[in-house]
């Protein structure tokens, strides 16, 4: 069986919840491939490799879901290497798969078959070859950024049950994972729809309360318009919870935030970094941003230059403005591919700065280290090392780092 995931972290626990799934269900010769619908490329990407790999194994029964093929299942299903598409909201339905065992089913698979089973499955990924964990607590998004098409793929926001997560964190404890990442569409959400006032901050200090054999908790994106005091204090105060924040920013201009349909200003952003910088000083950022979002002048792609040495950011994930169908921001003045280019070259020069400016401020100091490989980890501010030799995948190392290169540190047991 042969299986691809592109895109974020919630595609990677659902393709690992798919293959434990397959695997119970002794499935054969298939390819699944997890899309991803995210930019133009992303789309482009998806469809790209349903071609590669129906030609590598022209037997095999190819699947596909994630947010291209459910936004564009009329297109997938046209597609000759294609044998089933299922939509985002089923495609962790058991029943579903052990339909399609049985009877074969072929075509798109969404909501008209949701009778099947109206619970997610309870199949934990097996993760059998990561060093870390993925845990989806949240899909889906009740925003609406007028550059995103996610929550066409996605829908609403739908947070799993805290009593749900508790129990598969302790299950993947059991396991013997040193790390756990709480992963969704917009995580920062959880607890919305659910009864009570519970929110993420809740969740996460529920979590390392419960589970205090359990070394490290990490958090994927997070928007800086709703987080709440009590995970503010969790990263302050706790140092099983991994000193990194990826924050969703896109831009460092308040009147493009504002046409993007963002909920946060570019003073909130620096307040939020500095007064967490300032209790735990050991902690790191990461950010999402946008380079020639549409209406974007010179003078408002230097604010967001600017924010990243205002926030101290060390990990920049650059996205050039790519226009996605039926959003607002594809009806908007467009910034020429050229510019667009241009800004998206300097961030990632800029972004390759901040990240050795990183790693010298490391040199000579001892760090905990979980190994992703035998010879490559992530510190706990996730900075990635280089070992020169082979350390136990999965297994936590303190490491002393003695140099680094334009990609990471470089360290000796």
């Amino acid at each position: 069986m042969k299986f691809k995931t592109l895109g974020c972290r919630l595609n990677t626990f659902e393709t690992e919840t798919i293959k434990s799934i397959t695997e119970k269900l002794d499935f054969k010769n298939l390819t699944f491939v997890n899309t991803c619908s995210v930019t133009k490329e992303a789309s482009k990407n998806s469809k790209k490799y349903v071609r590669q790999l129906k030609k590598s194994s022209p037997h095999n029964t190819v699947i596909v879901s994630g947010c291209d093929a459910h936004i564009e299942k009329e297109t997938y299903m046209k597609m000759p290497e294609v044998d089933v598409v299922i939509g985002n909201n089923v495609k962790l339905d058991e029943a579903i798969w052990g339909e399609i065992k049985k009877s074969g089913r072929s075509g798109f698979l969404g909501e008209s078959v949701r009778r099947l089973k109206k619970e997610k499955t309870n199949t934990l990924p097996n993760f059998t070859k990561r060093s870390r964990a993925y845990l989806e607590i949240q899909n889906g998004c009740n925003h609406s950024c007028t550059f995103c098409i996610i929550p066409q793929g996605r829908g609403l926001s739908k947070s799993v049950p805290m009593d749900t997560i508790l129990e598969k964190i302790r299950n993947l404890v059991n396991k013997g994972f040193n790390e756990i990442v709480l992963t969704g569409v917009d995580i920062t959400c959880w607890g919305s729809d659910i009864a009570g006032n519970d929110k993420l901050g809740d969740l996460v200090n529920n979590i390392l309360n419960e589970t205090p054999n359990l070394p490290r908790l990490r958090l994927s994106s997070l928007d800086v318009s709703e987080m709440d005091d009590n995970l503010l204090h969790v990263f302050k105060t706790n140092k099983r919870m991994m000193p990194h924040l990826h924050l969703s920013l896109q831009s460092g201009n308040n009147l493009i935030l504002k046409r993007m349909k963002r909920r946060h200003s570019r003073e909130q952003a620096i307040d939020l970094c500095r007064n967490l910088k300032a209790a735990r000083p050991e902690l790191t950022f990461g950010a999402d941003l946008i380079a020639g979002f549409p209406t974007e002048s010179d003078a408002m792609f230097l604010d967001t230059i600017k924010l990243v040495d205002e926030c101290d950011i060390s990990w920049l994930h650059i996205f050039p403005y790519s226009g996605r169908p039926n959003t607002p921001a594809s009806r908007m003045p467009q910034v020429n591919n050229h510019e667009i280019s241009k800004r998206s070259k300097a961030l990632r020069d800029l972004a390759q700065r901040k990240k050795v400016q990183h790693f010298a401020k490391l040199k000579e100091k001892k760090l905990s280290v979980l190994m992703e490989s035998e010879f490559k980890g992530r510190a706990e501010d996730f900075t990635e090392i280089t070992t020169s030799t082979p350390l136990k995948t999965g297994e936590i190392y303190t490491l002393k780092v003695h140099d680094y290169s334009a990609d990471s540190l470089i360290a000796r047991n």
